[in-house]
């Protein structure tokens, strides 16, 4: 393992590593925020028919005496 350190500068390794990293996390985030079920900021978006399909029972109506 020494050997590989005598190639690369370790400073230099762990910048660029903390540079990959971080653009791989930001990559992340920013997928996840374009999605509809995982976007934390403006919370999931429901569809149209699901909200009237919960929708309450109209009234009931008496029956017609013959």
């Amino acid at each position: 393992m020494w050997r590989i350190w005598r190639l690369y500068d370790p400073l230099r390794a762990m910048v660029v590593q903390g540079i990959f990293l971080f653009g791989l996390a930001a990559m992340i985030h920013l997928i996840l925020l374009s999605t509809n079920k995982f976007n934390w900021l403006d919370g999931a978006k429901k569809p149209v028919a699901a909200t009237a399909q919960n929708a309450p029972m109209p009234p009931a109506t008496p029956a017609a005496k013959s």
